[in-house]
């Protein structure tokens, strides 16, 4: 039976050994390089070659104009505005989402009882549909029959047009987003917590940090630390994504006071039919989210970390 066995299969011997290591790392890489190609590489490439353009959707043919798209946003008071109002709904929902989800967090893993139950309750706005999520909040600041309102009238406070006034839509949509938003910061927090050593508490205590005040300052925060950056950077390319809410309840009025920048580039490529006008600021979009992304990994190369 030795002499019917098969010889063992050898690499051929002309192929150095790290050669034949990269050749086959490289097949097998190959299916998902083709699928990125095809799905992400040559999406984005092709936007950036239409902002190039005065491309308009259905017309048959179209010309090379450079940099006009981008000269052109320079001058677009709506672009600004939009872009400001987008810069203002992150740096609104950002720090509230992250400490109400860190917040949530800690007192979530303090309890021993329900916990289960409450994790499922704050997280459920994550899973549920954004554009159920806002049809719902619509008619609970409707200005006549909405529920908050009516908490308002029976409060003593007086009823507002929530969604029509140009002081308070852009406040309310943020109050949306972290309604939305926290829930999965809560998520990824808990991870965190989960992982600290519990005898670093147990050693901090009998250091003299006795209080759960002291505990947090000196174990808890500095160990969150990596968790913290990532719910930050997260929370950023989330906030910078709106535009469910947007489309939904306010379509960027009144008066463009909600309008961001998603919305304009949604408003300019399929109402308007301006595609390279869109793709330009599909540009600009991806510059601020590349750069988040770029944020993040730069952070965790220093390695920041504990301190």
């Amino acid at each position: 039976m030795a002499e019917l066995a098969a010889p063992p299969l050898r690499r051929p011997a002309i192929w150095p050994a790290h050669l034949y290591e990269r050749l086959a790392g490289g097949l097998l890489a190959l299916p998902a390089m083709v699928l990125m190609a095809l799905l992400l590489v040559g999406p984005v490439m092709a936007v950036v070659l239409m902002s190039f353009t005065d491309y308009q959707l259905g017309a048959p043919a179209f010309a090379w104009i450079g940099a006009d798209n981008y000269l052109a946003l320079l001058g677009d008071r709506v672009f600004w505005k939009s872009l400001g109002n987008t810069l203002l709904y992150v740096a609104i929902v950002v720090p509230a989402s992250v400490g109400l989800g860190l917040g949530v967090a800690l007192l979530v893993e303090s309890r021993d009882s329900l916990r289960g139950f409450y994790r499922a309750v704050f997280f459920i706005p994550v899973m549920a549909t954004l554009i159920a999520t806002a049809i719902s909040w619509e008619f609970m600041l409707h200005p006549q029959f909405g529920l908050v309102n009516l908490l308002l009238r029976a409060a003593g406070f007086g009823a507002q047009n929530w969604l029509q006034d140009a002081k308070l839509v852009l406040p309310v949509l943020a109050t949306i987003g972290i309604w939305q938003s926290f829930g999965f910061n809560m998520v990824l927090f808990m991870a965190g917590l989960t992982a600290i050593p519990r005898h670093l508490y147990e050693a901090a205590e009998l250091d003299g940090a006795r209080s759960p005040w002291s505990r947090f300052r000196l174990v808890t925060w500095p160990m969150l630390g990596p968790v913290t950056l990532f719910v930050v950077v997260i929370s950023g390319i989330r906030s910078f994504q709106v535009f469910d809410t947007v489309q939904v309840l306010t379509k960027g009025g009144p008066n463009k006071h909600s309008e961001v920048l998603l919305y304009t580039m949604y408003a300019e490529g399929f109402e308007f039919f301006r595609s390279g006008h869109a793709a330009a600021i599909a540009v600009v979009f991806l510059g601020f989210v590349l750069l988040l992304t770029l944020l993040k990994t730069w952070a965790i190369e220093r390695q920041v970390h504990y301190r």
